[in-house]
């Protein structure tokens, strides 16, 4: 059994906390959080039983295999590096892994130079109907992929990372080689994920598959009837010969075999199932260098890299070129763009 504790207890953390009703391969032991009035709720909720308001006390006194980190993005490398020079085997980081150039180039040095091996929380790619999906393409049962077509209503640093990295899902993370994009809206920017407010962008990979992507309430299409902007996302594969559509509320696919079929699912009761699956695969990774995390940090970062692109092709109407180097202050830059 894996020993995992917890940093962070706020909205995310119960997610990561009632998988582990379904984790076999480890348990949370302990959990911290510098506010008390949440912390101590928290642990007895999820019945962890050591609570801490340091991490530096928590990961020297547990000597944990794994640490969930669930702050806000803003500190995520100074937390991500302390965990590296502790020796932490592994770390489940919450998305968004960055918000502009500067944590991404120190995200960039730490995956670089450390040996603790870092997933980013984009626990969709897990979902069992996604996972049932992804294994008709991977089979071929639609062909070869042409297009992928792909959207969610919430902003494009809130939840791109999980688009984005459902569409890399299923071009077996092919990489992104270029884009071109479009963005609008300045209101989110004073968040604590700073983001324009709508996005959209064409992206080619370099196994030559194109996607779309459509990100904010002006952009995103719906997929449902539900009002929360967070429960539209979906990403829809076309094929030589059929597709597939994943949707937060259900699925369909055509295959030349088995024709159309749908079904509908519960969000809630299929992401438990995802946030462990997340789980278990970071245990399967240390296990086996070979089974590399599928939102392992560096893929994570590319395409982290790729969202960044669609700002500075927004900002300057042009096509561009990727992996980049993002300039400094991008949040600076789309502030001065979309005045408030």
């Amino acid at each position: 059994m894996y020993k995992c504790v917890m940093l962070g207890c706020g909205g995310r953390a119960s997610g990561h906390a009632d998988a582990y009703r379904h984790v076999k391969g480890g348990e949370l032991t302990a959990v911290c959080d510098m506010d008390e009035e949440r912390l101590h709720p928290f642990a007895e909720e999820w019945g962890v039983p050591n609570k801490y308001t340091s991490y530096e006390e928590m990961l020297e006194k547990e000597k944990p295999d794994v640490l969930h980190v669930v702050t806000p993005p803003t500190i995520r490398h100074s937390v991500m590096k302390t965990a590296s020079d502790a020796g932490v085997p592994a770390c489940v980081v919450e998305k968004p892994i960055a918000v502009q150039g500067e944590d991404y180039r120190d995200l960039v040095n730490l995956c670089e130079n450390s040996n603790t091996k870092f997933c980013v929380n984009t626990q969709l790619n897990f979902h069992p109907a996604n996972l049932k999906l992804k294994g008709i393409v991977a089979a071929g049962k639609i062909g070869d992929i042409k297009f992928i077509d792909a959207s969610a209503r919430s902003t494009p640093i809130d939840q791109g990372p999980h688009v984005l990295q459902l569409v890399s899902s299923y071009v077996d993370n092919s990489r992104p080689s270029k884009v071109f994009g479009q963005i609008a809206g300045g209101e989110n920017l004073e968040t604590r994920q700073p983001s324009p407010d709508n996005a959209t962008a064409h992206i080619f990979y370099e196994n030559g598959v194109r996607t779309c992507v459509n990100f904010g309430l002006e952009g995103g299409p719906f997929s449902n009837d539900m009002e929360s902007r967070y429960m539209h996302k979906r990403v829809r594969v076309f094929g030589t010969q059929g597709f597939t559509h994943w949707r937060m509320d259900g699925w369909e696919s055509f295959t030349p075999d088995e024709g159309y079929l749908s079904g509908e699912h519960v969000y809630g009761e299929q992401d438990v199932l995802g946030q462990a699956g997340l789980t278990e695969a970071i245990f399967a990774w240390l296990d086996d260098d070979s089974n590399v995390h599928p939102t392992h940090l560096a893929q994570s970062l590319a395409e982290f890299n790729l969202l960044m692109g669609i700002y500075i092709s927004g900002m300057e109407n042009k096509v561009i070129d990727l992996p980049f180097e993002p300039p400094d202050g991008i949040i600076d830059l789309l502030k001065e763009r979309f005045p408030a």
